[in-house]
C-alpha cells in the first residue's frame, strides 16, 4: 500500500480524497495555486505546496509542477480527482516515467475512450449499442453535413475531447447545421485545444443513465448500479440519484452487464463510469465513458456501501477488487444536489465572493461534501460548486423528503447560491413522479433557461 499520496485538486475532491486516505493511514499532500492558499484541502493534508498562480494553466494543469511536487515530496501516487488532469492521457504517461502510480487507467485506455470519437468506434467494434451515427470523426462543415443527412435529422454534434457540456450542439436541420457545428467546434478548440468532432442521431427526451463500474489489474470487473443524471442544464447535471426509477430489475442486469462488457473490451482498470442514454422505449445506447470518479460518486457509495475512493486506491496499488458481483446489494435510494455559487434567476451567473456565514444540515442518512467554511472567500477562477449534498432513505420517496429538509436547513450566506433552485426541482410534482427526461428543466423552468 501506498505510504503517501499526491492529491492533483482542488476544493471539495480533494478534501474527500484526504479524508479517505486518512481513514486508510496514508499521508497525504495537497497542491494549491495561489489563489487557494486558505482552501480547506491545504488545512487538513499532511503537507501542502504551492503550484504557482490562480490560472488553471499554470497551476492545476501543470504537469511539470505536480510532477515535481510529487517527487519532492517523496509521493508515490497521484490521485487527480475529477476534471484538471484526471482525463488526461499525457499526463498519466507521465506519472509512468516518472515511477509515479496514476490512480486511474493507463495512458493507453484513456487515449482510447477519453476521445469520444474513438470510445463510440472501439464500442461499436466490442458490440455495445451505439446511438445510430458516423464510425468516423469529422474536422470540417462540409464533410459533416454529409453525414449529418445520411444519419438523419436531428443529429448530436459532439466535440470528440468534449466533456461537462462543452462542444455540443444539436442540429434540427440544415439550415442551422453550419452554425451549430462552428459554435460546437470553436468551443472543442478553445476548451480541448482539438477540432475533431462527430456525429450522432440526436435521442430526444431520453433519460441519462450511467453505471459505475470498478476493475481491477487482474480483469475483474463490477459494476455497483446505475445513476440517473436526467436533471441537467445546458447538458451539465444539476441532481444525481440511485437507483433509477426507470429500470427494472431485468433491464438493470441487461445495462450492467453491457457496461461491464465495454470495460473488459478495453481493458480497464480502476473506476469509470459507461454513460446510456435510455429512450421512451426502453432501448438505451452507449453514449461515452468517463474515465475517472465522477463528482456524483457518492449516491452510489450511499446504496452500495462501498468507499470507491479507498477502493481506487486499493486497486491502484495492486490489490485485486475487495468484492464480487454477487456481494454488491444496493439498497435504499440516495439523491445528490450540487450547491453551487451562481445566481440562476440571471442566467446562472457565477457568483464568487466572501461568505459570510455557513450552516450544514446534518441527521441520519444527510451526508455533506465540501470546502467551504465561515469567512471563506470563493475565487471566481474556478468551478462554482460549493458543496454536494447527498441524502439516503430507504426509498425514492423517503429520499426526496429528506433532502427537502436538508436543502431547508441549509445556509449559506454572503453570496448567491442555486439551493433555491434545488428546492424547486425537489418540490415539483413531476421530478416527484419520476417521469423526467434531460428536458425537464428547460420544460418546468423556462425561466431559468432564456
Amino acid at each position: 500500500m501506498f505510504e503517501k499520496i499526491l492529491i492533483a485538486n482542488r476544493g471539495e475532491i480533494a478534501v474527500r480524497i484526504i479524508r479517505a486516505c486518512r481513514e486508510m493511514g496514508i499521508k497525504t499532500v495537497a497542491v494549491y495555486s495561489e489563489a487557494d492558499r486558505d482552501c480547506l484541502h491545504t488545512m487538513l493534508a499532511d503537507e501542502a505546496i504551492c503550484i504557482g498562480p490562480a490560472a488553471s494553466g499554470q497551476s492545476y494543469l501543470n504537469m511539470e509542477r505536480i510532477l515535481s511536487a510529487t517527487v519532492a515530496t517523496k509521493a508515490e501516487a497521484i490521485h487527480p480527482g475529477f476534471g484538471f488532469l484526471s482525463e488526461n492521457a499525457r499526463f498519466a504517461e507521465l506519472c509512468a516515467k516518472c515511477n509515479i502510480a496514476f490512480i486511474g487507467p493507463s495512458a493507453e485506455i484513456i487515449n482510447k475512450m477519453g476521445n469520444k470519437s474513438e470510445a463510440r468506434k472501439t464500442m461499436m467494434d466490442a458490440g455495445v449499442p451505439v446511438v445510430p451515427g458516423g464510425k468516423e470523426p469529422v474536422h470540417t462543415v462540409s464533410e459533416a453535413l454529409e453525414l449529418a443527412k445520411q444519419v438523419g435529422f436531428p443529429v448530436m454534434i459532439k466535440a470528440s475531447s468534449g466533456g461537462g457540456g462543452k462542444g455540443m450542439r444539436v442540429s434540427y436541420g440544415v439550415e442551422d447545421f453550419e452554425a451549430n457545428f462552428q459554435n460546437a467546434q470553436m468551443e472543442s478548440i478553445k476548451g480541448f485545444s482539438d477540432d475533431t468532432m462527430y456525429l450522432e442521431r440526436y435521442v430526444e427526451k431520453p433519460r441519462h443513465i450511467e453505471f459505475q463500474i470498478m476493475a481491477d489489474k487482474y480483469g475483474n470487473v463490477v459494476h455497483l448500479g446505475e445513476r440517473d443524471c436526467s436533471i441537467q442544464r445546458r447538458h451539465q447535471k444539476v441532481l444525481e440519484e440511485s437507483p433509477s426509477v426507470a429500470i427494472s430489475d431485468e433491464l438493470r442486469h441487461q445495462m450492467g452487464e453491457t457496461a461491464i462488457r465495454a470495460a473488459k473490451a478495453v481493458g480497464y482498470e480502476n473506476a469509470g463510469t459507461i454513460e446510456f442514454l435510455l429512450d421512451k422505449n426502453k432501448n438505451f445506447y452507449f453514449m461515452e465513458m468517463n474515465t475517472r470518479i465522477q463528482v456524483e460518486h457518492p449516491v452510489t457509495e450511499l446504496v452500495s456501501g462501498m468507499d470507491l475512493i479507498k477502493e481506487q486506491i486499493r486497486v491502484a496499488a495492486g490489490e485485486h477488487l475487495s468484492v464480487s458481483q454477487a456481494d454488491i446489494q444496493i439498497k435504499g435510494h440516495a439523491i445528490e444536489c450540487r450547491i453551487n455559487a451562481e445566481n440562476p434567476s440571471k442566467n446562472f451567473r457565477p457568483c464568487p465572493g466572501l461568505i459570510t456565514n455557513v450552516h450544514v444540515p446534518g441527521g441520519n442518512g444527510v451526508r455533506v461534501d465540501t470546502h467551504i467554511y465561515n469567512d471563506y472567500k470563493v475565487p471566481a477562477n474556478y468551478d462554482s460548486m460549493l458543496m454536494k449534498l447527498i441524502v439516503h432513505g430507504k426509498d425514492r420517496e423517503e429520499a426526496i423528503a429528506k433532502m427537502r429538509s436538508a436543502l431547508g436547513e441549509l445556509i449559506i450566506q454572503g453570496i448567491d447560491t442555486n439551493l433555491d433552485f434545488q428546492f424547486e426541482i425537489l418540490s415539483n410534482p413531476v421530478y416527484q413522479s419520476g417521469d423526467i427526461d434531460t428536458d425537464f428543466i428547460p420544460a418546468y423552468f423556462p425561466e431559468y433557461c432564456k
